[in-house]
């Protein structure tokens, strides 16, 4: 039985480093970089709290929330118990033909804590998985009742929905997506509403409703959906949308008869200040996509949610061809469905919702101190999610080279004060647990706006 490597085992150590460059295919990472030792990672062999342990024992603040997905912190009682709870019965069993207790408990959770007319659950594995079910569900949808012209997607230029073909196909950032565009579906682009993406001035909300409403109006009855990420697109740098923009969208699919489709993969779960971003406008969508937080951060887990009207368009005889012929393998898992019930039972039960404007209000303040940093273009903040733009010249907001990787620099510089954080482009992500306490958060905060003001000094 192989040995977990502690601290003072620097032999196991050596041996985790060689064995990971041999074997593993690290995603989103320049591996030759990574091989040649230039991409300074941890290996990463426990947790406690919301600190991260590596093989020489170092503890980091987990910064960035393992990739925004952990909620609570890392070994929670309360979500341990209910996996071990739910080992001691089954870990996985098909929903395919059959039903899970713990798929259906959770279910009824999601169904009472979403926006209202959000009624079924649709289980899978990750958010991309998620949006992918959502899109095909559209796209059937309108096949069912009889309108199969419709086959137009509309979304948001530098959105992010998952890394699947489908996916990939509502995705707008040129770096992840370009190369796979032979294998895409054809999607109508409009532009991002961010504010200063577009530059200060511009009332970017009404332009972008004016070129969503202008594509719905030219083409009637050809869309299946509009899809986008709520108040805040992640992967494309953190750029917030101006209030009232997200209504806007809903009023206008509803005016054109056309589905909305909210991916809150990233935004769901207490990130934005609220438990759902949607909240902040009040906007109930036709499809709702969950994954990252739904678990806790524990277990790969996602769903994507739809009202009645759209559930009951897959239904009818055996023969009507009117079956939603998607699923995965490990559909439901009861072990994940657990975590999740556990984690949303420990959101309320926490009052982790009254806790979060504090929070919000401690980020703003501490990072205010970057405001007249030369090289600090932009401050991006929408709750617990944050990104600090960094730029040659704040004045005329001119961008570094990308080969200098300015942002990748201060996040591994960010390292020697023992956080975790990591880059989009030349953005510095920030992205704490929503549970994470104030004294930690503190300790955090200060350690990023020290780290930049070091680096930009050397």
């Amino acid at each position: 039985m192989t040995r977990t490597p502690t601290s003072g085992s620097r032999c196991g150590i050596h041996r985790l480093t060689a064995m990971d460059k041999e074997y593993v295919w690290h995603p989103f990472t320049p591996m030759q970089q990574w091989l040649d030792g230039e991409e300074e990672g941890r290996i990463i062999v426990a947790g406690e709290g919301f600190e991260l342990i590596d093989t020489d024992g170092r503890r980091f603040i987990d910064g960035f929330s393992s990739l925004w997905c952990n909620l609570h912190g890392h070994r929670v009682p309360a979500i341990d118990e209910a996996i071990e709870a739910q080992l001691k019965l089954i870990a996985h069993s098909t929903l395919l033909g059959h039903g899970s207790a713990a798929s259906i408990e959770l279910a009824e959770r999601l169904v009472n804590i979403t926006p209202d007319g959000l009624v079924k659950v649709f289980y899978s594995d990750s958010g991309a998985t998620a949006v992918e079910v959502a899109l095909k569900m559209a796209y059937q949808y309108w096949h069912n009742r009889g309108q199969s012209e419709r086959r137009k997607f509309l979304a948001l230029r530098e959105g992010y929905h998952g890394d699947t073909i489908g996916s990939v196909s509502l995705g707008g950032i040129g770096l992840f997506h370009r190369i796979f565009q032979p294998l895409l579906f054809d999607t109508t682009f409009v532009d991002s509403p961010n504010p200063y993406h577009h530059h200060a001035g511009q009332d970017a909300a009404h332009r972008v409703l004016a070129q969503i409403e202008a594509e719905l109006t030219e083409s009637p009855g050809e869309y299946c959906a509009v899809v986008l990420e709520p108040l805040i697109q992640g992967a494309g740098g953190m750029l917030t949308h101006p209030p009232g923009f997200l209504r806007g969208v809903r009023e206008l699919t509803r005016r054109h008869d056309v589905l909305l489709i909210v991916d809150e993969v990233a935004t769901g779960f207490c990130r934005t200040g609220k438990l759902f971003a949607c909240e902040h406008e009040d906007v109930s969508p036709d499809l709702m996509c969950l994954g990252k937080g739904l678990s806790g951060g524990y277990l790969p887990l996602a769903a994507t949610m739809t009202t009645r009207e759209i559930f009951d368009a897959f239904c009818g005889d055996a023969d009507a061809g009117r079956t939603f012929f998607h699923g995965h393998t490990f559909t439901g898992n009861a072990l994940g469905c657990a975590a999740a019930s556990a984690s949303i039972d420990l959101i309320y039960e926490s009052g982790l919702l009254g806790a979060l404007p504090a929070k919000v209000a401690l980020i703003s303040e501490k990072l205010a101190r970057l405001a007249g940093h030369p090289h600090v273009g932009d401050i991006r903040q929408c709750g617990m999610m944050v990104g600090i733009e960094l730029v040659a010249d704040r004045r005329t907001r001119q961008g570094f080279d990308p080969s200098r990787r300015v942002a990748a620099a201060v996040c591994m510089r960010a390292r020697h004060r023992n956080v975790i954080i990591r880059p989009l482009g030349d953005v510095v992500v920030l992205m704490p647990a929503p549970a994470m306490g104030s004294d930690m958060l503190r300790r955090l905060l200060d350690a990023v706006v020290e780290t930049i003001y070091e680096h930009f000094q050397t």
